[in-house]
């Protein structure tokens, strides 16, 4: 038994727990989004594997469908690709020649590091290559008077951090993960982690890069300079890149003094509000001191008992309790030179802020040991919501003061729709979980759920995006976008700054074989069109304006469009679609062979405009908002020829007037011969009557323009 000092009184017992296995049943990528393409990249053959053993030797080719399962599963357990080659290179040349043939024959490729990214941003999606780093793990170089690290970009970080804690230094990163990471994946992803805080984030710690770019060309910058103002700073074009500008190869990095004392305060909190005005409190009296401000709600420690099967470190009064009843607890570390000093500024701290209630318990680690069994409360976080059959994780940056209510408006909108519950495994969704870095406004969002489901999904997404936007928040503050994220960076990032990354990219990677599917502009090969900022921006205004709740009846389902974009510009004109202001139909329709159960909810258009130019094929859209009854399911296209606007809405047995419900808009333009809706008796389409001008008397014909519609599925709820 570990003893605590208790800033009460207490004791508490070491972590349990064992590593999650790896699943062999995750469901493919490709099979959970039909809607994303394989883009016409070579296939690999024997040659090409017969090529990559002579440049790296047959034991460092994986092709054994078993072996290879890792290197295709996520760690999450949510992506699974269908990758049929792993290869694993030792040096930078390897990986140069490696790249070159890639480049060469047009095969597609993933870098990957320790596997332990949480967006699926290292897997594959469909047979796509993966290039491990795992080969390449060396200690290049270390100043001891500098602190300077120089690294192969697989080496593991806590192998980094342990070696240099015997030179008396510190990596400035720490992560969960950090027994399996690579320093090379941490840069790709730019991961802030626990030491941000003290230390800043990798931009300004990485003083140097060496990496392989699509072509094969090595760009060596592992420099040691501190300063070195020539030019533009390219390094820090691939901090943060996703493998998707070229592979890392090597990390020249700044390593702080190690701190010879360090202090951990694990503490229960009464609200929300205590936990600000600790934080607040910390940063002025613990100030040069503080290293670490980590929050966690009740739920969270929750997850992390269950995980850990140890007595919670403010449950030691009452070992029969699994989790005090406080709804907030929060970790702060202190570190610095001097054990008494820091010691007596932190007791004074303490004593100050339970005196006055803000804090109303908590423990201090006395050892070496019970720091490490403190800070498993933090870290076994991520891990213990994993355990009941997948996670939905948002990794968002938000101000202070909204960020805890993110997660409470998640678990009211998963209530409103039924399907939450802690108790009932009828229901998918078991709690949400919230944690994270108070210290640089980060937050983790974990929605724990017995599996994976598509109902779960597009209840929460994009409508969590849209509501960290509305809040002037990022979709991402450390984990990247991957492939989850990448299709809603116009949550976070202009037009402006979408299309100077697309720029980018179409510079280094113009056949986009690196890291396909991964990127947050549109592929540069022109073999489809990607969604981007402009396609997923809707206006909040809009969404809270009065809407029309009439039901109407259809015959069939719209159905799934998907055209890819020509080789060349088509010859038909620029077209304009109208500017649609409030309109509103009031029309119902019988149909005698209708489905009972298919149903179409008539809503109104705010000022949607579609604009279509050939020669760039790009596409804006602003908002469509509808009220829905109460649904299991809801598909929402909108057809711009024609004007017809529906929402089709699955498996109802009654329909009740609702809320506002945020909706994502899809657009497609139809061929003439399947627009998927139904005429009236007079073969008008059903909205064409409530207009009060012709849409446009120069329109196109439907066929000259079916070119420009768009490669995705319907947005369910």
């Amino acid at each position: 038994m570990l003893m605590l000092q208790r800033v009460s009184k207490a004791r508490v017992a070491g972590p349990a727990g064992a590593l999650l296995r790896w699943s062999s049943t995750v469901r493919l990528t490709a099979e959970s989004y039909p809607q994303v393409k394989r883009q016409d990249f070579c296939q690999i053959t024997p040659q090409a594997v017969d090529f990559f053993k002579s440049v790296v030797g047959e034991s460092a080719v994986v092709t054994d469908p078993d072996d290879l399962l890792f290197y295709n599963e996520d760690q999450m357990r949510k992506y699974r690709g269908q990758s049929s080659l792993c290869v694993k290179p030792k040096t930078t040349q390897q990986v140069s020649e490696i790249v070159k043939y890639c480049h060469e024959h047009k095969l597609a490729l993933v870098p990957q590091g320790g596997n332990t990214g949480l967006v699926g941003g290292s897997v594959p999606v469909f047979d796509e290559i993966v290039l491990s780093l795992s080969g390449m793990n060396k200690i290049r170089s270390f100043d001891h008077t500098s602190g300077i690290l120089k690294a192969d970009a697989g080496l593991i970080l806590e192998n980094a951090d342990n070696f240099l804690a015997e030179k008396g230094y510190i990596f400035p990163l720490d992560l969960g993960a950090k027994g399996s990471c690579h320093i090379g994946g941490n840069v790709a992803a730019n991961a802030g982690g626990l030491r941000l805080l003290r230390y800043g984030s990798l931009h300004g710690s990485v003083l140097g890069l060496e990496v392989v770019l699509p072509d094969g060309t090595i760009y060596d910058s592992m420099n040691a300079l501190r300063k070195d103002n020539t030019g533009y700073d390219l390094k820090q074009l691939f901090i943060g890149s996703e493998g998707t500008l070229g592979v890392i190869t090597g990390v020249s990095i700044l390593c702080p003094a190690r701190p010879k004392a360090v202090n951990i305060a694990f503490l229960g909190l009464e609200s929300y509000e205590a936990v600000q005005n600790t934080f607040k409190r910390a940063r002025s009296e613990l100030c040069e001191i503080l290293s670490a401000f980590e929050f966690m709600d009740r739920q969270s420690q929750w997850q992390a008992k269950r995980f850990l099967k140890t007595l919670h470190p403010l449950a030691q009064d009452d070992p029969d309790v699994d989790v005090p009843e406080y709804p907030f607890y929060v970790l702060i570390e202190t570190s610095g030179s001097c054990k008494e000093h820091d010691d007596a500024k932190l007791e004074t701290f303490l004593e100050s802020v339970m005196e006055d209630g803000t804090v109303a318990d908590g423990v201090v680690s006395q050892d070496e040991s019970q720091l490490k069994t403190l800070w498993t409360w933090r870290e076994g976080i991520s891990e213990a919501s994993n355990m009941d059959g997948g996670v939905y994780k948002y990794d968002v940056s938000l101000p202070l003061p909204v960020m805890y209510d993110l997660i409470e408006v998640l678990r009211a909108r998963l209530d409103e729709h039924g399907l939450r519950s802690i108790s009932d495994a009828s229901k998918p969704v078991v709690d949400v979980v919230g944690y994270g870095h108070i210290g640089d406004g980060n937050v983790h969002v974990n929605v724990v759920v017995r599996e994976y489901n598509k109902t779960v999904e597009k209840c929460l997404e994009p409508y969590v995006y849209q509501w960290i936007s509305d809040h002037h928040g990022s979709i991402s503050a450390e984990h990247g976008l991957g492939f989850q994220k990448k299709n809603y960076i116009g949550y976070s990032k202009s037009e402006v700054e979408i299309a100077l990354m697309k720029d980018i990219k179409s510079k280094f990677d113009p056949q986009g074989i690196m890291n396909p599917y991964k990127s947050s502009s549109a592929e540069a090969n022109g073999s489809r069109f990607d969604l981007s900022a402009s396609s997923y921006a809707r206006s909040s205004t809009a969404m809270s304006s009065p809407l029309s709740r009439r039901l109407l009846k259809i015959k069939k389902k719209i159905p799934p469009i998907r055209i890819d974009a020509p080789t060349a510009p088509p010859t038909a004109p620029p077209m304009m679609a109208p500017l649609l202001d409030d309109l509103e139909s009031e029309r119902e329709l019988e149909s005698a062979d209708a489905d009972a159960d298919d149903k179409l909810v008539d809503c109104v258009i705010y000022t949607t405009v579609v604009c279509f130019e050939p020669s760039l094929l790009t596409v804006d859209v602003s908002t469509v908002a509808v009220t829905v009854g109460d649904v299991d399911e809801l598909e929402l296209w909108e057809l711009v020829v024609g004007v017809s606007v529906g929402v089709c809405v699955e498996d109802v047995d009654s329909c009740v007037e609702l809320e506002e419900l945020d909706v994502c808009v899809v657009c497609a333009v139809l061929n003439e011969d399947d627009d998927g809706i139904d005429d009236d008796e007079d073969g008008d389409s059903v909205l064409d009557d409530t207009l009060d001008q012709p849409v446009l008397e120069d329109t196109p014909e439907l066929d000259q323009l079916s070119y420009a519609s768009l490669s995705l599925s319907p947005y369910t709820v």
